[in-house]
């Protein structure tokens, strides 16, 4: 039984291009990341409340996660490549139906439930192929695959800020859907799974190293073995605390720096992108370090500095430079979040069926996305539009879910 026989390489694609190709996958759609730049332009312009137009942004992420279980079951069938497109295609088309919204109704639809869903079929492509490609940098290059999305707002903040000045926001919305149809169906053309079997060459699985981090090599598990484990449904539950507390302060970011300091819109949306340098960075540390240290000693000290900044620093923030601090802190650890879930799902349920398998631990993140921005949004009506006191159910959330990651 020599499935791991190494295949000759010649005929296949350097596995560094199909990194190259999902980072810029995912720098399009980290502009997810970004929604809270075209938030209060959308309130001026219809009139609506905080709680109506963010919850574009939560329809988008409850799509993003429901597409996502079942791009990863159709991605394990037919691979990447066709999954990638079609996501592309459905993305760039929603945000185009986007700039002709006028009303509510039509906003939800169109950026948030078929620009929800392009983001979860092209989401998912990149992640499986990647991890199947480097079994030998397993974290490190999940790092990788999830760094653009968290690094997409830095790209396309600032861009879309100076699109909605200039063009309007509904015009912003049609030039940014042009640029992500192109990108990523175009991008999704270079993915393709290893064939089976295949391994880099001279590494081997290490079976005992892995056990003595923390990590569990087992067979590769069916959806249905996996949802009847107990340490998935602990993953799942650390995922969903953590990513309610981190989608609280992401969705908010903006009208925050606004809010808190009095910046500009521009500015904000410039501490928007230096936010998701730090997200990106996130991912890539946590990611690398996981290898090393194991993934359990990796997320409870990614927890540890989550709630230090959540309690006792963000809420604080009065100056520009206290705040950057704070949202950089929380966006550094929320990334680690993204960077080390793939892996763990592959770590403990194996690469067979990663695409659906993480699709359905994934789910977490989309109930994340139901209750973390609805919640801050609420709190700050509630509390008369103060930010400080909004933040600390966030943290509470954070130093709750730590307790659950071992």
């Amino acid at each position: 039984m020599d499935k791991t026989t190494e295949v000759t390489a010649k005929k296949l694609p350097n596995r560094w291009l199909i990194v190259v190709a999902g980072i810029i996958i995912q720098l399009c759609l980290g502009t997810l990341y970004a929604y809270s730049v075209f938030r209060n332009p959308l309130m001026e312009k219809f009139g609506w409340t905080i709680t109506e137009a963010s919850m574009a942004f939560t329809i988008c992420l409850v799509f993003f996660t429901i597409a996502m279980v079942f791009a990863g079951l159709w991605q394990d069938k037919v691979g990447p490549r066709l999954v990638g497109t079609v996501g592309g295609i459905l993305l760039g088309a929603g945000c185009l139906l986007a700039s002709r919204t006028n009303s509510l109704t039509m906003l939800y639809i169109s950026y948030g439930v078929i620009a929800g869903t392009g983001v979860g079929f092209a989401y998912v492509t990149p992640i499986a192929t990647i991890v199947k490609w480097f079994p030998d940098k397993r974290g490190m290059m999940t790092g990788f695959a999830v760094f653009g999305f968290g690094a997409g707002s830095l790209v396309f903040a600032p861009l879309a800020a100076k699109l909605i000045i200039k063009y309007g926001v509904l015009n912003a919305f049609a030039i940014l859907g042009i640029i992500f149809l192109i990108a990523v169906a175009g991008s999704a053309q270079l993915l393709q799974n290893p064939p089976q079997g295949w391994k880099p060459k001279g590494w081997n699985p290490p079976q005992t190293e892995a056990s003595a981090k923390g990590i569990t090599l087992r067979e590769d598990y069916s959806p249905g073995e996996m949802l009847r484990t107990l340490r998935f449904w602990i993953a799942w539950t650390m995922y969903f605390l953590g990513a309610s507390a981190g989608l609280m302060i992401i969705s908010q970011a903006a009208p925050m720096a606004e809010e808190m300091v009095g910046l500009s819109k521009e500015t904000a949306a410039a501490a928007v992108g230096v936010l998701a340098i730090f997200n990106g960075l996130g991912r890539l540390f946590w990611g690398a370090v996981s290898d090393r240290i194991g993934r359990n000693l990796s997320i409870f000290l990614m927890f540890s500095v989550y709630a230090v900044d959540l309690f006792f620093v963000l809420p604080h923030a009065t100056t520009y430079a206290s705040y950057v601090v704070g949202i950089c802190a929380a966006a550094f650890s929320f990334g680690g979040y993204l960077a080390l879930m793939p892996a763990i799902t592959a770590d403990y349920f194996g690469t067979k069926n990663l695409g659906i398998n993480y699709g359905w631990m994934f789910t977490a993140y989309g109930a994340a996305a139901i209750f973390g921005p609805l919640l801050i949004a609420r709190i700050k009506e509630a509390s008369g539009g103060v930010f400080p006191g909004t933040i600390y159910p966030s943290s509470a959330v954070t130093h709750r879910s730590g307790f659950d990651c071992n």
